[in-house]
């Protein structure tokens, strides 16, 4: 019956959608190339807040629990388990203050409107997954683009999105190279709930009336762990709390 009612609700949703992304690609444009980072970051923001009201159309609505205990003025890597695109649109909107950046594989971007944008121009990475060379130099200056700045990168060391939100195992390169380029940083372990039930029934139609939770952990001070313990750390956190 879901699946039935969830058609019509779709179709709406997917226009709302879309006309946001279109709408802000210029604007991302505009207020990159005229104004600088702060004013396309805000154009990201916004997009973003409207993404997640889009998805209030299906139902869906979003929790973030302990968010007041992330370190303030200090670099962030955020480290989670990924069950879809929604856990982005959340974390960007809901973490702003933050300044999240991503480690995106490079298909992203290019040819999907505001979202290739921000991801070539507003400070995430782009990766070719079949390259891993490619890789290392390129989420290195990514961990010393957070250092300088104070701001956050998100990773998802599964590597690929969850279908049924059961946590794969977590890769360790990435993080390693982060945590090595950004010293005085704190990790940030998420768990992300209920977020792969949005595409349960694939790209369409949506699954409706999904409670997405996001569970922040205790952040843990790279310099204060050998990696090794710290990545145990990390993934221990993400998969206690996943339901």
């Amino acid at each position: 019956m879901e699946k039935l009612i969830s058609y019509p609700i779709s179709v709406v949703y997917y226009l709302c959608f879309g006309l946001c992304l279109v709408i802000f690609h210029p604007i991302q444009w505009f207020c990159h190339n005229v104004f600088g980072y702060q004013a396309h970051k805000k154009s990201v923001d916004y997009l973003n807040f409207f993404l997640v009201k889009c998805t209030n159309i299906l139902g869906t609505t979003y929790t973030f629990k302990n968010r007041n205990t992330i370190p303030k003025n200090a670099p962030i890597i955020f480290v989670s388990n990924h069950q879809s695109m929604y856990d982005i649109v959340g974390i960007i909107w809901y973490l702003r203050k933050f300044h999240p950046k991503f480690v995106s594989k490079i298909e992203l971007g290019k040819g999907i409107p505001s979202v290739s944008y921000n991801l070539r121009h507003g400070g995430s990475v782009l990766i070719d997954r079949k390259d891993p060379k490619q890789a290392i130099p390129v989420i290195k200056s990514l961990g010393e683009y957070i250092e300088k700045y104070n701001r956050s990168a998100v990773i998802f060391p599964e590597g690929t999105r969850s279908k049924t939100g059961k946590p794969k195992e977590f890769a360790q390169s990435g993080l390693k190279i982060l945590c090595k380029s950004s010293p005085s940083a704190f990790v940030v372990p998420i768990s992300i709930n209920n977020s792969w039930k949005m595409v349960k029934f694939g790209a369409f139609p949506m699954g409706l009336g999904n409670r997405l939770e996001f569970i922040i952990h205790q952040a843990i001070p790279v310099k204060d762990f050998p990696f090794e313990e710290l990545i145990k750390k990390t993934e221990q956190s993400v998969v206690s709390s996943i339901k």
